[in-house]
């Protein structure tokens, strides 16, 4: 199982799936999105997972892996619809989603439904709270302990950013909680190395969640209850890097909007 993604080559990330990282690194992105494609081992065709951005020479090589007979989407940020369409023209394969507006040619994804497609079932599991319509994939016939492709719910590497207001914390907590079930199949997430263990990542991540919450309460109580979620920024993410301080104002903003939340209810 490939643990690191660094070339734009076709590489196997577990029994039923491969990967071909598109040319879009960056602060958010990590080393740019896993563009993962599904199939049986003796599958005539494929699904595609998070087509990326609009590169021609990232979607082309997609196209070229084999006939694709259906293209799936995590979640709406651009970095993984973006080439949703262009894909569609090259290979004839409807795009589902959670969100109708980026769908083509077939409808929404629904929480629970299992697709069956390139000689896979694939679950479709409703995970909100890093945006409002994000989704992950499990594949129960992964090897002996299953897998599931997270999108940006669960990263390779870091922590995800909630995109608020669309995002929110009490959903994303709701999501860990729901992602933590499936024990120890293996995480493919959309940006970052394949990790071991959805059950030990999502327990991380919750702890990390809550560990934040924490020092937001203490900067709360030095700042003032109605404190910005700039000024909270400035005193909980003090070393962050320029070029994710948006994000972590974002993630603040929902994690002040919960505490509130939960103290006016």
């Amino acid at each position: 199982m490939v643990t690191s993604a660094t070339s734009p080559v076709l590489q196997r990330s577990s029994a039923l799936t491969r990967f071909i990282l598109a040319p879009n690194p960056g602060p958010m992105s990590l080393d740019g999105t896993n563009s993962y494609v599904i199939s049986a081992k003796d599958a005539e065709a494929s699904v595609v997972v998070d087509p990326g951005p609009a590169d021609e020479g990232h979607l082309r090589r997609l196209a070229g892996t084999g006939r694709v007979e259906l293209i799936l989407v995590t979640h709406r940020h651009a970095d993984h619809t973006a080439g949703s369409v262009r894909l569609q023209e090259l290979t004839g394969a409807p795009v589902r989603a959670a969100d109708p507006r980026h769908c083509h040619g077939a409808d929404p994804l629904r929480h629970g439904e299992t697709i069956r497609a390139a000689g896979v079932s694939i679950q479709v599991v409703a995970t909100p709270g890093h945006t409002s319509d994000s989704v992950c994939f499990h594949l129960p016939d992964d090897g002996a302990l299953g897998s599931v492709l997270t999108g940006d719910t669960i990263l390779g590497r870091g922590t995800t950013m909630l995109d608020y207001p669309d995002g929110a914390l009490g959903d994303y907590l709701e999501s860990l909680d729901r992602l933590e079930a499936f024990g120890g199949a293996g995480v493919l997430p959309a940006h970052g190395p394949v990790l071991p263990s959805l059950e030990a990542v999502t327990r991380a991540y919750r702890g990390h969640r809550l560990e934040r919450l924490a020092q937001i309460r203490e900067a709360l109580e030095g700042l003032g209850r109605d404190a910005t979620a700039a000024a909270v920024t400035d005193v909980v993410y003090a070393d962050v890097d320029a070029s994710v301080r948006r994000a972590a104002e974002m993630s603040v903003a929902a994690q002040l909007d919960y505490l509130r939340g939960r103290s006016e209810g």
